[in-house]
C-alpha cells in the first residue's frame, strides 16, 4: 500500500521514484484530478475513480479483494502533506501505508512568488477539524515578519467554514494588519495549462473568487545575500 506524491498537476513535475512505484502497482484509487496526472501509467491497471462521498467504500472494496497485489493511493502534491487525515485512514484500513513524497504545490508557488521557504511559514487550512488555531498561527508568523503560503480551504456548502483568499484578507484585516500594503500572489492550477496568477495587495482579495486548485503567498519577503555578512569573513 503506497501513497504517492503526484505533483501539482503536470506530468513533469512527477519524481522518478513516483513514477516507479506506479509502473509497479497493480491496483490505483484516486481522484480524478490526479489520475488526469499519471494517466501515461495507468495502462493495464485496475483504476477505481473516487469522490469523497465514494472515497471510503471504495478503499474497503479494494481491501477486501486486495490480496498480494499492490496498491497506489495518488495525491495531489505531496502525500505526506495536508493529507494526514486520508493517509491516517489508509493505515487503519490496510494496516500500514509507505508514503512516496512529492513536489508541492506550495513550494512552487514559494518559487514563483521569489519567498524563500526558510524565512516562511507554510500552513494549510485543508483540515476538517476548526482551524482557528491555525488562523492565529497565520496572524502570529505575519508578525513576526514571516511570509505565508497558505493552502486555504473551500467549503461552498458551508460559507462559515470556509476560508478562501477572500476570507483570509478579511480575517487579516479585521485583526488590524495594513492590507493595503501587504503584497499578496493567488496560484491557481499550478504547473497546468490553466494555470493563473493574481498579483497585487491583501485588501483587492476580499471578493474576489478563486478556483479550489489555489496557493496564496502573503508576501513579505525582503532580499537578504550573504554579501550583508561579510564582516564575519573579513575580520577574520
Amino acid at each position: 500500500m503506497y501513497a504517492v506524491g503526484v505533483g501539482p498537476g503536470s506530468p513533469s513535475y512527477l519524481t522518478g521514484r513516483a513514477e516507479e512505484v506506479i509502473s509497479g502497482c497493480d491496483v490505483i484509487v484516486g481522484y480524478r484530478y490526479t489520475l488526469d496526472t499519471i494517466a501515461h501509467l495507468t495502462g493495464g491497471k485496475t483504476v477505481y475513480e473516487v469522490t469523497m462521498t465514494t472515497q471510503e467504500d471504495t478503499l474497503q472494496e479494494v481491501a477486501a479483494g486486495l490480496g498480494s497485489r499492490t496498491l497506489v493511493v495518488p495525491f495531489t502534491g505531496d502525500a505526506n502533506f495536508s493529507e494526514s487525515e486520508v493517509t491516517d485512514r489508509l493505515g487503519e484500513i490496510f494496516g500500514g501505508v509507505e508514503i512516496i513524497p512529492g513536489i508541492s504545490s506550495f513550494q512552487v508557488a514559494a518559487a514563483k512568488a521569489g519567498v524563500p521557504l526558510d524565512k516562511s511559514r507554510v500552513i494549510t487550512m485543508h483540515v476538517t477539524s476548526s482551524i482557528e488555531g491555525k488562523k492565529q498561527e497565520m496572524c502570529r508568523a505575519l508578525v513576526s515578519g514571516l511570509s505565508v503560503i497558505l493552502i486555504p480551504r473551500p467549503w461552498p456548502k458551508r460559507p462559515d467554514l470556509q476560508f478562501m483568499p477572500s476570507e483570509a484578507a478579511a480575517y487579516m484585516r479585521e485583526h488590524n494588519f495594513d492590507t493595503r500594503r501587504m503584497r499578496a500572489s493567488v496560484f491557481e492550477a499550478l504547473t497546468t495549462e490553466q494555470e493563473n496568477r493574481f498579483d497585487g495587495t491583501v485588501y483587492e482579495l476580499e471578493g474576489k473568487e478563486f478556483s479550489d486548485m489555489c496557493v496564496v503567498v502573503f508576501n513579505q519577503a525582503v532580499p537578504d545575500s550573504y554579501m550583508n555578512y561579510r564582516w564575519q569573513w573579513d575580520a577574520s
